[in-house]
């Protein structure tokens, strides 16, 4: 169902750490007023308090489980994974109400969101939206869990990890909201990590693709899935501070502005640099027999393997999995007429800028840089926005480092 024209609606998730200390609370609320001053109706969607060890974090509740030492089925783990927002949504419904904002605390089933049946990954199916139109046409501030829904036999399901960030944006994309802001404990997307990178610039904005190959690529800012809803329904996307008046990054579809300070082609190129851990590389001998080796990337999907970084020639195979499939791997591998080789402890150090495309010259400044600091470079991928390297994990901050100098990202200035 649309929204309708009469409310100009914005969308604010806070995440775990935007909720986790009353001072941090107060400062979300500033948030929300200040929407309210711009003639915004909010709706708010919220995460578990805190991280790994808070009383209510996703975490904490799903180690209460492990501890009892008691099988658990997905489906009432979906159950209990889902109380870390439900108490979120009515601290911070009960804070509005407090301030003089009217407000209701609502499950993601409560504010309409349908899923399908895979418990702990579900998809949204749908979003019933007259119930939220109803209270924001009220002036009543929504306050919804994020991270869960409802199938159609009325259970809850949660969304998987980076649930919230999906939540707003698919609920940003229902309600034909004016911007979905993302609330997190930064001021915005840097160029590269800046606890690796010290010199790492602020991006004003950027391009649905490159957020989204980000993400994919190891940035822990906002979730692929949730850039995928806001790409494919136009939804205009900000990440910000919760603590700080930062205006922050915008994510959307049109293409990126330059500042002034760009000197040379090349350094317009690039929009960021990331760097994806616990990874193994693993490299198959070829033993000539095709159907056989077919048979096996066969079982390795049905087993739920992911493989990355595909280089195949007549000779190997050669490609990396994550750390937590390895032991899968090694299942999967018994009884195989196959000499392989596994390396553990390889990093993917990713370039990432959708002006890359067809310009000579980009992978021989990344052999350059590497090969001028005695970084080995294992083996390589690309897409039409990306060139990934995979390197020692040992070498892989010094390998960000060289990348982000070498093509000029630490000159960018942010026009914030």
């Amino acid at each position: 169902m649309e929204g309708r024209g009469s409310v100009n609606i914005i969308v604010q998730k806070f995440g775990g750490t935007s909720l986790a200390a009353p001072e941090a609370r107060e400062q979300a609320l500033i948030k929300i007023r200040q929407a309210r001053q711009k003639d915004l109706m909010p709706v708010v969607v919220v995460s578990a308090m805190g991280r790994n060890g808070a009383p209510y974090a996703t975490d904490t509740l799903k180690n209460l489980v492990a501890m009892e030492g008691t099988p658990t089925s997905q489906k009432n783990l979906d159950l209990l994974l889902s109380c870390g927002e439900i108490i979120s949504a009515v601290v911070v419904s009960d804070l509005l109400e407090a301030a003089g904002h009217p407000a209701v605390a609502l499950t993601g089933w409560q504010a309409g969101i349908v899923t399908d049946d895979h418990f702990g990954e579900a998809d949204i199916l749908n979003i019933e939206n007259e119930k939220l139109l109803g209270y924001l046409e009220q002036g009543i501030i929504p306050v919804v869990t994020g991270f869960q829904g409802i199938n159609a036999r009325q259970e809850i399901t949660t969304l998987g990890r980076g649930g919230s960030d999906t939540t707003a944006v698919a609920l940003g994309a229902a309600l034909k909201a004016e911007c979905v802001e993302i609330y997190t404990d930064v001021n915005g997307i840097m160029t590269a990590d800046p606890r690796v990178v010290p010199q790492a610039c602020m991006l004003d904005e950027i391009h649905y693709d490159e957020i989204f190959q980000m993400a994919d690529q190891g940035a822990k800012v906002i979730h692929p899935r949730a850039v995928e809803i806001a790409r494919q329904n136009g939804v205009t996307l900000r990440i910000r501070n919760t603590m700080s008046d930062h205006p922050g990054t915008l994510i959307c579809g049109r293409h990126q502005t330059f500042n002034t300070a760009y000197t040379t082609q090349r350094e317009e190129l690039l929009t960021a640099i990331t760097q994806k851990d616990g990874l193994t590389r693993v490299v198959l001998v070829s033993q000539g027999d095709a159907a056989t080796e077919s048979l096996f990337f066969d079982d390795l999907a049905a087993g739920g393997i992911s493989i990355d970084m595909i280089n195949f020639s007549t000779d190997q195979k050669a490609f990396v999995i994550d750390n937590s499939s390895v032991s899968r791997f090694h299942q999967l591998m018994d009884s195989r007429p196959f000499t392989c080789e596994l390396f553990p402890q390889v990093s993917k150090v990713t370039i990432i800028g959708n002006r890359m495309t067809g310009i000579p010259g980009v992978m021989a400044t990344v052999m350059r840089a590497l090969t001028d600091q005695g970084i080995p470079l294992l083996q390589s991928s690309d897409s039409h926005a990306t060139i990934s390297c995979l390197v020692p994990s040992s070498e892989a901050h010094r390998a960000v480092q060289a990348l982000h100098q070498a093509f000029g990202l630490d000159r960018r200035k942010s026009n914030s």
